[in-house]
């Protein structure tokens, strides 16, 4: 019978079917599922208890700004501030730890997936081998391995049903090799935002140190008294001159310009915008300091495309750029400015991620497109190309930025938060682990807000 000398073909759908039962399944036991819940719920129970104190803490550095100065008020801010730092570090180590057990997760579920992928094709595999040597039966041949004309044709039903599922578990193939690579790109974004984070970590440790060496200064000075110690402070504000001598660097632009063109550029940004010019002379400040190797690097494409090389010292680096998302972007904007993109420098790429940031403001080539049009048509030039190496081009992009981040309501908090998103995006804005970011900028804000005013607004 037909069916008999073909039953291996049935014992492989039999395989296929349980195949797809089991990809249909859920990934995991009900216990482990419980058990990553609470792992997780405990982790962010831990982040909520830190959030909270940072946000106290918050309170009392706001609180001690409003008073008067003073030794104690001082040495209470920086201690304040330490506090503060210390628990951002804790803040970042859970969410680290978070990560950590998520990538664990996700590599789980990828070689799951894997292996079905591999079983499905083998079963698949099976099934197309059968197929064609059913096909390669005359129906003369087919009638007489029957044994009654009613069987062939329910032979024939059975096989139609099996080819039907044929289709179906490729389906499933297809659907189970998508979920795959999604599932491998997560990943590789959930170790690039670990290393990120480490990297974040190092720098509260290093803003600590600093704190800590201020403190120690400022403790030696308590043995004076206290109209000594406002003596110091009077004597430690900048004058007019000094300011209008003080340089003011462009991390991967034309070098350091004087503070009063900054000032300049950043006012005509400001009111094509909306931004405050001292919030956007505080983010270039604070990527110029964040940004040691901006600008080091040029793009070579080879021998991967993204690669590249030190701008002084030849040095191969891999991923200078991402090659799916910046390199073509990149490749444009050199072309309408008349450059060359083998000798225009870029940043290099940090310990997590890609480089290839570009000009003062550090704008990735594949962002920088979306607002080439605008800023060209803000900084007066609207028939020539934006250029993100020009100094007032630079400028007008980052305000652009930061207004399309919400920093036109010119409250600390919202100005706060435009930064924040400014560096880690509106995904990642709220997250402790980036507060540094938005502290460092409102820092650095209040610096400049006073140098403006003592040039007279």
């Amino acid at each position: 019978m037909f069916l008999r000398r073909y039953w291996p073909i049935f014992v492989v759908f039999t395989a296929v079917l349980a195949i797809l039962a089991s990809t249909l399944a859920p990934y995991y036991s009900r216990a482990q599922e419980t058990d990553i819940g609470a792992r997780r719920a405990a982790l962010q129970s831990q982040l909520d208890t830190i959030e909270g104190q940072i946000a106290q803490t918050q309170g009392v550095l706001t609180k001690l700004n409003g008073e008067s100065q003073s030794i104690q008020r001082d040495i209470n801010i920086l201690d304040a501030g330490i506090k503060k730092s210390q628990l951002q570090i804790r803040a970042t180590q859970v969410q680290i730890q978070a990560l950590a057990e998520n990538i664990t997760v996700h590599a789980s579920t990828i070689g799951t997936l894997t292996g079905r992928l591999s079983d499905e094709r083998d079963s698949l595999a099976q099934i197309v081998r059968k197929t064609r040597e059913v096909n390669d039966f005359s129906l003369v041949e087919l009638v007489f391995s029957s044994e009654d004309l009613s069987s062939f044709f329910g032979d024939l039903d059975s096989f139609a049903v099996l080819k039907q599922q044929l289709g179906e578990s490729s389906k499933e193939l297809t659907r189970t090799k998508a979920q795959t690579e999604t599932e491998k790109s997560q990943l590789e974004d959930q170790k690039i935002e670990t290393e990120r984070l480490k990297s974040i970590q190092a720098a509260e440790q290093q803003k600590i140190k600093n704190q800590q060496d201020q403190k120690k200064a400022l403790l030696a000075q308590t043995k004076s008294q206290q109209a000594t110690y406002q003596s110091i402070i009077a004597a430690q504000q900048k004058t007019a001159a000094q300011i209008r001598a003080e340089l003011f660097a462009l991390a991967g632009g034309n070098g350091a310009i004087t503070l009063p063109i900054a000032i300049t550029l950043a006012k005509q940004a400001g009111a094509a915008t909306g931004v405050r010019p001292a919030l956007i002379l505080a983010i270039l400040k604070q990527e110029t300091d964040l940004g040691k190797n901006v600008g080091q690097c040029l793009l070579t494409n080879s021998p991967a495309k993204g690669d590249g090389k030190g701008k002084n010292t030849g040095t191969p680096f891999a991923g200078v750029m991402k090659p799916t998302r910046d390199v073509d972007p990149f490749l444009a904007i050199t072309a309408k400015l008349g450059l060359d993109p083998y000798s225009q420098p870029v940043s290099c790429p940090p310990s997590y991620g890609y480089g290839g940031a570009m000009g003062p403001a550090q704008f990735i080539p594949s962002t920088w497109v979306i607002y080439e049009s605008r800023v060209a048509q803000l900084a007066g030039h609207p028939s020539t190309p934006a250029s993100p190496w020009n100094n007032l081009d630079a400028f007008t992009a980052t305000a652009l930025l930061m207004a399309d981040n919400g920093a036109t309501a010119q409250t600390p908090a919202a100005e706060r938060l435009a930064a924040q998103r400014y560096f880690a995006g509106w995904g990642n804005a709220s997250n402790p682990a980036y507060s540094f970011y938005g502290d460092g900028v409102m820092g650095f804000a209040s610096q400049f807000q006073s140098d403006i005013d003592t040039l007279g607004g």
